[in-house]
């Protein structure tokens, strides 16, 4: 379209979502070496992370533009409005994805490379276009690909080499895909009747608020006992145990008041504390790593 500009396209690209996928990223390839991460891998490594995710994002849009006029949340987005057009957001998909593998392949590694291709099909094609539509374990499925992040900044300085590099990357998928039913589930409690009507099997549509609030505490609790397992293997010390302990308690206490919430609006309250949660959780990782060295188990590095 020819009032199509900048702004159009920056939405597609959903850059607060990217933001906290490059994030995890980041902290992955700080906590996969024990100085600081070589720098052209780390510059072009998060480059192209951040064009797979945003080309992730396009797609996601263009997949969903019929739900998305339907929804009040997502009314105003770019092809819901007619601001674009399909083969724009596709054109413009197709670049940023050519340009992130170009980027991944030539500067950084090829197993990065090939994870981060399969975190996008797995996000665009696996979840948007099937999953979100067939099951109410979408998210819960489809969150594999949206944890990979922190195991594609991992692999992108390292080349996943080392009999550890695996085990200890996971750990940090195993937490963000643990903290992504409770995330986004809190969202669809709130916005379940745009998701219902628009067809979408939610949760809290096919079983029913009272469910949903409790598959929330559920997970916040096993959350709490994952997000243990870095200090239990070694990988972390007592400065992120102690903070991660402190922030899974808000959580488990956020979504115990949830199964009984004071008003509506609540759940986006836990829905707004479950992102700062991840930020924190991801930045107690990175302080514990640089700047607490000494308060690590004797003999871990």
């Amino acid at each position: 379209m020819a009032n199509a500009g900048f702004h159009e396209y920056w939405v597609l690209t959903k850059p607060r979502v990217v933001a906290l996928i490059v994030f995890t990223a980041l902290v992955g390839m700080f906590l996969a070496v024990p100085g600081l991460p070589p720098l052209r891998e780390t510059v072009f490594g998060l480059l192209g992370i951040w064009l797979a995710a945003a080309s992730a994002a396009a797609i996601n849009h263009l997949i969903d533009q019929r739900i998305d006029k339907v929804m009040v949340r997502t009314a105003d987005r770019p092809l819901a409005t007619g601001a674009l057009q399909p083969a724009q957001v596709l054109a413009f998909a197709v670049f940023l994805g050519a340009a992130s593998m170009t980027i991944l392949i030539a500067l950084v590694n090829v197993v990065c490379a090939a994870l981060t291709f399969a975190s996008l099909i797995g996000y665009a094609i696996v979840y948007t276009a099937w999953l979100k539509r067939a099951t109410p374990q979408n998210i819960v499925i489809g969150g594999i690909a949206g944890a990979a992040p922190p195991l594609l900044g991992w692999a992108a300085v390292t080349g996943m080499r080392g009999e550890w590099d695996w085990a200890h990357a996971l750990l940090l998928v195993l937490i963000v895909f643990v903290w992504t039913p409770p995330h986004f589930w809190a969202l669809a409690i709130f916005r379940r009747e745009d998701y219902a009507r628009a067809l979408v099997p939610m949760l809290p549509v096919t079983h029913g608020v009272e469910y949903t609030r409790w598959q929330i505490l559920l997970y916040t609790l096993l959350l709490l006992i994952v997000t243990i397992l870095p200090w239990v293997a070694g990988m972390s010390g007592l400065c992120y145990l102690g903070g991660a302990l402190v922030l899974g308690v808000v959580f488990v206490w956020h979504a115990w008041r949830l199964m009984d919430p004071p008003d509506e609006r609540y759940a986006m309250r836990v829905f707004g504390y479950s992102i700062a949660y991840l930020m924190a959780l991801f930045a107690l990782l990175l302080v514990d790593h640089w700047l607490a060295p000494w308060l690590r188990p004797a003999g871990v590095a």
